[in-house]
Formats: C-alpha cells, structure tokens, sequence
C-alpha cells in the first residue's frame, strides 16, 4: 500500500491521505458502517464514546476476516452532531495510532435512530 500526498494538492488538514494505492491482486473488505453499540446491544453515551465504540467496531469486523489496523486504506464518517470534527480528529488519531488512510467526515442530519450519533463505514486491503 502507498500513501498519496502530492505536493501540487492541499496538505490535509490533519492526519489522513489524499489517496491510498494498493495493487489489483488482493483481497479486499467493505466494511458496513458500524455504530456505537457495545457487543450486548447497548449504546455508548456520547459522542467520543459512540466513536470509539464505532471505530472498535470496525477493527472487530477486520479481525474477524483476518484484515489488522495497517490494512486499512479508506474510511468514511458521518457525524449528527454539527461542528465536532476536533472531536473526531482526536479520536481518530488516538485509535489509528500514526496510521493513515483517506478519509472523509460527514456532517448529516440523522442515521437510522435519534440516538446514534455517528457511523463509520470502511475498506481494508490485504496484499
């Protein structure tokens, strides 16, 4: 897998790629968006928690399919509550630990329930 960020592009405004490269010959997983929601059902209270949660969610479904951290190469998050990306960014950083992949954040009005307050849907490469 190769990191893209040109020179010619803006910087990304924190730690994400522009573009992630990885060959045609691999094994690759799309990953549903993933909630807040503890293995038993519940709801973690909060933003950052549902975040957290969310994020464990997606590293859980990888594992599961024989994929770790690294393969990640792209992830896309939508957020209820406005103005919360320094929230995210934080979180992200903290379970990413130095890796990158592309990255988009969302900010939209509402998800499947009032309660959830973000979804992480992701794909990971295995070369």
């Amino acid at each position: 897998m190769k990191i893209i960020n040109p020179e010619n592009v803006v910087k990304p405004a924190s730690n994400y790629a522009q573009a992630v490269v990885h060959s045609t010959a691999s094994e690759r997983i799309v990953i549903s968006g993933q909630l807040g929601l503890r293995p038993d059902g519940t709801l973690e209270k909060g933003l950052e928690a549902q975040m957290e949660r969310a994020w464990n969610n997606v590293f859980a479904v990888m594992a599961a399919a024989g994929f770790d951290k690294p393969q990640l190469i792209r992830a896309t998050i939508y957020v209820t509550l406005p103005g919360q990306v320094a929230v995210y960014r934080k979180v992200r950083d903290k379970v990413l630990d130095g890796h990158l992949c592309a990255n988009t954040y969302l900010e939209i009005p509402g998800l499947a329930k009032p309660e959830f307050l973000v979804e992480i849907e992701a794909e990971a490469v295995k070369e």
